[in-house]
């Protein structure tokens, strides 16, 4: 009998990390063949790769438009490949606003459509919620409070805890890390993460080298705040140079972003997956965000949730500052981070909800927890 085979598709880099993982936990249990959309993360764990998710990665309202021609091809690829090879299951990864439609016409193919990282209708497009309940056979959820609101609209689903709890974790001390980096461990260390994708930069590091620049004044030397960038892998030095400016130093690391978080006094965190893991690491943040005004005049009206930051959400209340749109100016974010350079008791309090929040992120083992899930279904 020949191997099952098994659509497995991630339209965007955070969520192929946990598509990759998924994917070798899922072929451990099956022996299945996998195949779908993503990237080399994927590659590496064995899918064949038909698309790569590049052709439908984007941030914003504005942003999308001119790729939904593209967005539609890739929908109509995927589905044929799953119907020409027969597939036993889909599963969907994150990115609704391709996989939705995916899901639809799989759905049509007669194929079973299982759901990885539930798409965020608490914050956003509430409706969605019935056409996952419509088209999915089993979504797999990784928020606490997200069971209970797919729970409540029918659909099947498990909470397996945050595959991050597995894997964000220091290598080094914070000693260790001044030491190779050319740092002072006695001084205030400040890690910056900007945000993965060139659009994000061109946003948000102007504005934060402007604070790096004020937090620099008016301290003496012993106590001078140094900053780290913690630079994606694919942003190469000549996006961020730019933005250099004379009077501040940034020490830029590649491939070390955990560390730089856990050496960090506090960081300065673009909204997103990385918020999630500065929490994880206990470092106090403040948190940072801009799109471009015409998807903000959009989302202004469309986003539900109080809050922005994912830390937030998780935790309920507001346990981190988060600095959106207008509310994000240099002169906010410097205001912001001395608080907590300046007073430990605020840095001790936040890491404190911080804490609260890694417990209900899970205990471990989520990809583990959702690879048997989705093999049951076969």
């Amino acid at each position: 009998m020949s191997a099952p085979e098994i659509l497995i598709s991630a339209g965007e880099a955070s969520s192929e990390m946990y598509a990759a993982r998924l994917a070798a936990a899922l072929r451990a249990r099956t022996g299945a063949h996998l195949f779908g959309m993503g990237g080399a993360r994927m590659a590496e764990a064995g899918v064949e790769l038909v698309e790569d998710y590049h052709q439908v990665a984007v941030v914003g309202i504005s942003e999308v438009l001119h790729k939904i021609p593209g967005v539609i091809g890739v929908q109509r690829k995927l589905a044929r490949e799953a119907k020409r090879r027969n597939a036993a299951l889909a599963i969907l990864v994150d990115s609704p606003g391709t996989h939705l439609g995916v899901a639809r016409r799989l759905k049509n193919a007669g194929i079973r459509v299982g759901y990885f990282i539930g798409p965020q209708v608490w914050a956003w497009r509430a409706g969605r919620v019935r056409i996952i309940k419509r088209l999915v056979e089993r979504i797999v959820v990784i928020f606490p409070f997200e069971e209970k609101i797919y729970a409540d609209a029918g659909v099947p689903v498990n909470f397996v805890g945050h595959p991050l709890v597995d894997v964000v974790l220091p290598t080094i001390t914070r000693t260790e890390f001044a030491v190779r980096h050319s740092l002072d461990p006695s001084r205030p260390i400040v890690t910056l993460l900007p945000g993965s994708r060139r659009s994000e930069i061109e946003r948000h590091y102007p504005l934060i080298v402007e604070a790096c620049e004020r937090l620099s004044q008016g301290r003496e030397s012993r106590s001078a705040v140094q900053f780290v960038l913690a630079a994606a892998p694919a942003l190469g030095r000549e996006i961020f140079a730019p933005y250099a400016r004379p009077g501040v130093s940034i020490t830029r690391v590649e491939n070390a972003t955990y560390d730089a978080l856990a050496a960090a006094d506090c960081a300065i965190v673009a909204s997103g997956t990385a918020t999630v893991e500065a929490a994880l690491l206990g470092t106090p943040m403040v948190v940072v965000y801009r799109v471009r005004p015409s998807s903000a005049i959009v989302l202004r009206r469309m986003v539900r949730s109080p809050f922005i930051a994912m830390v937030n959400l998780i935790a309920g209340r507001r346990v981190v500052p988060e600095l959106i749109q207008e509310q994000f100016s240099a002169t906010a974010v410097e205001r912001e981070v001395r608080t907590l350079l300046d007073s430990p008791a605020a840095r001790d309090e936040m890491k404190e909800d911080l804490a609260e929040v890694r417990v209900k992120l899970g205990a471990g083992g989520a990809i583990e927890r959702a690879a048997d899930i989705f093999a049951e279904m076969l």
